[in-house]
């Protein structure tokens, strides 16, 4: 079988969710969207449901509507995205809570499920989502009056504790909100580890959940193995894949594995990268490619059917370290080819 196996501890995830909520003294919730980070939103959300979340965030009505499916009626689904145009069907029909941006937003939402559940998304200085100082101002006294299930905003720099945005964000959200009688959240994993004044009523991590930075203590979730399909020897002089990137100095013993940029192995990390086969690194050689990946296999007496590049050797933060990115985009990019296999589920 030339299938790669991506293998998910949902009970690394409900731990780690647990210790995130432990640091907190108001309601935790959990980050959901992109499929739950590349990892399963339909297996991934009802563990985190057992593990006592009961708010879950996604970023389109669209995933929010497949999650209530997995979920079913009771916790709460909130869409960061808002209320867009053509989505009040869906967000009737699967009671979801959008987090609404702007003025129109909430004209829409009003007009087209009065009554209907929402939230508030401030923008605290991220300029990204939500409603800008001015903009809530002229809307606060009404939108209030609505009663909003959470007002929250996003830290920019939260992975970064000593960065002043991060007390500048903290101070404006404060501005806006001090007062007003709805719960409120500024905080995702980063914020939840800056302290209790970034947690207000509800915290809603995201990235530490599934094992990646700044949570440093967090379990390891995704392991990934990849088959060996073939073994040559490569003579001085000899290249190795596309663009002949990699050309033999010494005798050479590689192995080509079954996994490339179609599984979300970004090609850049190709010349930083390694794998580990059981305790012994063997380097990436040549060109990343569709569908194959050569290593060198020179060190190891036995080459042995499948190598990690993923677990307990290598974390999805070394890996997007060779790529020059960012845990998020390693989980995220991951492909559909994958034979999923979840574990404590």
């Amino acid at each position: 079988m030339a299938q790669a196996q991506l293998t998910i501890d949902l009970d690394a995830i409900r731990g780690n969710w647990r210790a995130l909520a432990a640091m907190n003294a108001g309601e935790t919730g959990a980050v959901v969207k992109a499929d739950a980070y590349g990892l399963g939103a339909s297996r991934v959300a009802p563990a985190l449901a057992d593990a006592g979340a009961r708010t879950f965030f996604v970023a389109q009505a669209e995933e929010g509507a497949s999650l209530r499916h997995a979920l079913g009626p009771g916790p709460r689904i909130c869409v960061y995205g808002g209320h867009m145009e053509g989505d009040a069907a869906l967000l009737r029909d699967a009671d979801l809570v959008p987090m609404l941006n702007s003025i129109d937003q909430m004209l829409r939402h009003v007009e087209a499920l009065p009554g209907h559940a929402f939230g508030i998304q401030l923008d605290s200085g991220m300029n990204r989502l939500g409603m800008e100082p001015a903009e809530w101002a002229a809307l606060r006294d009404i939108a209030l009056r609505q009663r909003p299930v959470l007002v929250m905003s996003h830290l920019a720099c939260a992975d970064e504790p000593g960065h002043g945005m991060n007390e500048f964000q903290l101070r404006t959200f404060r501005q806006m909100t001090d007062g007003i009688d709805a719960p409120r959240s500024l905080a995702a994993t980063g914020g939840t580890l800056l302290g209790a004044e970034y947690h207000f009523e509800m915290t809603r991590p995201g990235i530490g959940l599934y094992g990646g930075l700044p949570f440093v203590d967090a379990a390891p979730v995704a392991a990934l193995t990849v088959p060996v399909i073939q073994v040559r020897d490569v003579d001085p002089g000899e290249s190795v894949g596309y663009g002949n990137a990699w050309v033999a100095r010494v005798p050479s013993r590689i192995a080509t594995i079954s996994a490339g940029y179609a599984d979300g192995i970004i090609r850049a990390m190709g010349p930083k990268a390694n794998v580990w086969a059981n305790e012994t690194r063997c380097r990436i050689v040549g060109r990343i490619s569709m569908d194959l990946i050569g290593i060198d296999v020179g060190a190891l007496r036995e080459v042995p059917d499948r190598v990690e590049l993923l677990g307990p050797h290598q974390s999805i933060d070394a890996l997007a370290d060779a790529a020059g990115t960012i845990g998020y985009e390693i989980l995220t990019a991951l492909g559909a080819r994958y034979r999923r296999h979840y574990i404590g589920g």
